[in-house]
């Protein structure tokens, strides 16, 4: 099975033009036999980059400009937001994972969440799970997730599970998804370079599956001319601002494919889904090794509600 990681940068800030992007790199990539399509954290539509650029107090005006812009552009699932790309992974017949930003108008229509969604290759949507923790100044922007997405889910290409950027250092998350047969496991993220790619190697070894990835590739030059304080927040127009490092890591093993620094397309490379169980003889987390006689975890996957209308 030949899997595409998505190495372009998104319409920044741009709901509309962005999602027309995506489902035409679904078709690309189908194009080229690929049976998984994976994007990056928040790539609908685009990371919030700004919250690591603006002081908390003394840019607070500029955050809530921007934010109002992103919460403008961000995907109500209740409203039928992935639907283009639901009808382009059924028409292709590809899984999609894809990271975005959500809003939910049937709880406060106002709040977002990092979301990763998990669409099969029929355009149902498998899971969809909000980040449980955003990082340092990401909490100006996010609110937090729940258990009720920690789900391995079947695909057509196997048995999926993701978590997002700095999540993966949660162990107990890891823990949760290794103990549900895990084939393939992405991980969106807005992080890069040698520290990360180790985890990514590091989660590959300890949960015996293939490891996906992605970050958005994304050079000053690609924020377009109308977002609000562009000039202050990258003023260097050659700037990478992040090289995306985009990889796939084999189960137990080393790396298949990437890292894909500093360019754009797409990186495509063959897995052979069963060598991940296959390779857990040797070290299986939930299984052998793991002990519940001295270890055990509780999972809480209710979905948690600010207000029951009886």
């Amino acid at each position: 099975m030949k899997i595409s990681v998505v190495q372009y940068a998104p319409v920044y800030l741009d709901l509309e033009k962005s999602m027309l992007r995506a489902v035409e790199i679904v078709a690309e990539s189908a194009g080229q036999g690929c049976g998984m399509v994976v994007f990056p954290e928040t790539w609908l539509p685009g990371y919030p980059t700004f919250v690591w650029r603006l002081p908390p107090g003394a840019g607070m005006g500029k955050t809530d400009e921007l934010y109002a812009l992103s919460q403008a552009n961000s995907v109500d699932l209740g409203k039928g937001g992935l639907a283009p790309l639901q009808e382009a992974a059924r028409d292709n017949g590809v899984v999609v994972v894809i990271g975005y930003q959500e809003i939910d108008s049937g709880v406060s229509g106002s709040t977002l969440f990092n979301s990763c969604a998990i669409i099969d290759a029929d355009g149902s949507l498998a899971n969809n799970h909000r980040k449980l923790m955003p990082t340092n100044p990401e909490r100006m922007v996010w609110g937090f997730g729940d258990g009720s997405g920690l789900n391995v889910v079947d695909t057509a290409v196997g048995r999926v599970g993701a978590l997002i950027c700095w999540e993966n250092y949660m162990p107990l998350a890891r823990y949760a998804l290794y103990a549900q047969n895990i084939d393939i496991y992405v991980a969106p993220t807005w992080d890069s370079g040698a520290t990360w790619l180790a985890t990514m190697q590091h989660i590959a070894r300890e949960g015996g599956c293939w490891v996906v990835g992605c970050a958005t590739a994304l050079e000053a030059g690609d924020i377009p001319p109308g977002i609000p304080y562009r000039d202050e927040l990258f003023p260097n127009k050659d700037e990478w601002v992040n090289p995306g490092d985009a990889v796939i890591y084999q189960p137990f093993g080393g790396a298949l494919a990437g890292p894909m620094h500093k360019e754009k397309g797409l990186l495509i490379a063959d897995i052979d889904v069963a060598v991940a169980r296959a390779s857990r003889r040797k070290f299986d987390a939930s299984g052998h090794y793991a002990r519940p006689d001295v270890f055990s975890l509780s999972v809480n996957r209710a979905v948690q509600r600010p207000v029951t209308f009886g």
